[in-house]
């Protein structure tokens, strides 16, 4: 586990500050200097750093502390810093907390809160090492994926859309019939091409038929083709959709919506391998691979009998499921961005920090397809410049679970929030702050959202919390006891 590096020049200081830490079980490094500081932080590993604000004699003006705290920031912005102040260095460390400093103390200090500070703030850098050594594991394995199969330019960074691409390419090989289930406008026919792409048949034909969208009485003529007379209208030879995929992938989409006749017609030809054009007697086989897709419950749909069980067995060897896009949080930035490259090329139009917020927070009933035509809008109505969250055109989003609470108002003492600019968070962001947010949401539970007495559980100013609290975006409301 990571060190605490205690920087003060003062020996007494340091004993005393190592003393009482380790007695809690947490290793020290001490050194006396700045520059002694910085370069155990470049051979160790240090967890978190305790660092007084003045190091040269008669000295308290705080300066030599904020060069430190700065230098740290630069070798390490994740590195949590808690700054021991006294004299007139108070200021220096207020201005440094809103710079990202994890706190400060007085001297004398409150051994116990220091103590629990330290321990929390240790917790967490552990925490986020795990979950960038997480983000980073699923990153090579996206890039093998990536490496190794066609992905038909599939955009996507979350875990739950990986899982699934990559259970796709596994399966493509075979010709195991593959059935793609999932939200409207989620990206299954760019699976099903996903499959097809990376098959034995990728270089025949990849023939698309919205199944569910065919009357009765054109079912069989649109799947297995019609004679010339064979029905009103009917002129000339039409050749079907099993016919025109022969040797290659039949994709049927909107599945759940097809009759019971035209799911009885179809199970027939999957049982057989073999079809009729309307109007011929002549049987014809075809070679085709099956993928099919549904945004519906088809168990449900069988338990009310508007499905046959037994062609979902024949449909269903292999599931792909996709997640909606408000379930893969990470790729909605980065599908919006593609997609702003594609409808505004040339045209030098970005996303203002409120609109990449403002698409975090959407619900996305319509998914990947929605948001597609969302971009496509705003580039439509945005005069130059940055994309603001108005020419997206999304409706008021209701406040539903943790986020409805209300917020409790800082005293009028509480320093300002960070004046560190907003900006989008990375790929990775939701992750890397997670544990952090779990550690003080359950302190503000358990002290039933009572900020100090939250704040002093963890070892934090009361101030400090409220900073913390709204970094990470919490929301509280006081419960009555």
């Amino acid at each position: 586990m990571a060190r605490l590096l205690v920087v003060d020049h003062q020996q007494a200081v340091r004993t005393a500050l190592a003393v009482l830490l380790e007695l809690h079980g947490i290793d020290c490094f001490e050194v006396s200097s700045p520059e002694q500081a910085l370069d155990l932080i470049r051979r160790e590993d240090v967890g978190v750093v305790i660092q007084d604000m003045n190091f040269s004699k008669d000295t308290t003006s705080g300066a030599e502390g904020t060069a430190l705290f700065r230098a740290i920031r630069a070798l390490d912005p994740d590195l949590p810093v808690i700054l021991v102040t006294a004299w007139t260095s108070l200021e220096h460390a207020v201005a440094l907390v809103k710079e990202g400093a994890a706190d400060y103390l007085a001297k004398p200090w409150d051994d116990q809160k220091l103590v629990l500070s330290v321990q929390n703030l240790l917790g967490l850098r552990e925490a986020r090492f795990d979950a960038r050594r997480l983000e980073r594991r699923d990153t090579l394995a996206r890039e093998e994926v990536a490496r190794r199969h066609q992905l038909c330019g599939l955009v996507y960074e979350s875990r739950a859309m990986h899982e699934v691409v990559a259970l796709a390419a596994a399966v493509a090989p075979s010709d195991a019939a593959v059935l793609i289930s999932g939200p409207n406008g989620s990206g299954k026919e760019k699976l099903a091409e996903i499959v097809q792409a990376n098959s034995r048949r990728a270089d025949k034909p990849f023939v698309s038929v919205n199944a569910g969208g065919l009357p009765d009485q054109l079912l069989e003529a649109e799947l297995f083709g019609a004679e010339p007379g064979a029905y009103t209208g009917a002129t000339k030879l039409r050749i079907g959709r099993f016919e025109s995929a022969h040797g290659g992938t039949l994709f049927l989409d909107e599945l759940g919506n097809l009759s019971l006749t035209g799911q009885m017609k179809l199970l027939r030809v999957l049982q057989t391998g073999e079809f009729q054009r309307l109007g011929s007697s002549t049987t014809r086989r075809a070679d085709v691979r099956l993928i099919s897709a549904t945004n519906a419950d088809l168990k449900a749909e069988i338990a009310a009998n508007r499905f046959r069980e037994d062609l979902y067995f024949r449909l269903n060897v292999i599931e792909l499921n996709v997640p909606p896009l408000v379930s893969r949080q990470e790729d909605i930035v980065l599908l919006a961005r593609h997609f702003l490259a594609r409808h505004a090329a040339g045209r030098g139009l970005d996303f203002a920090p409120e609109t990449l917020a403002a698409l975090e927070q959407h619900d996305w009933p319509g998914n990947v397809r929605e948001l597609d035509n969302r971009i496509q809008r705003a580039v439509l109505v945005c005069d130059g410049g940055a994309i603001l969250p108005g020419h997206l055109g999304l409706g008021a989003r209701p406040v539903t679970g943790a986020s409805a609470a209300v917020v409790a108002a800082p005293p009028a003492s509480t320093p300002e929030p960070s004046s560190r600019p907003a900006s989008a968070p990375s790929a990775g962001a939701n992750a890397l702050e997670e544990a952090e947010r779990a550690v003080v949401e359950s302190a503000l539970a358990r002290a039933s959202g009572v900020v100090s007495r939250a704040a002093a559980e963890l070892g934090l100013s009361r101030q400090a919390l409220y900073r913390r609290m709204d970094r990470l975006g919490i929301a509280i409301e006081r419960r009555v006891r």
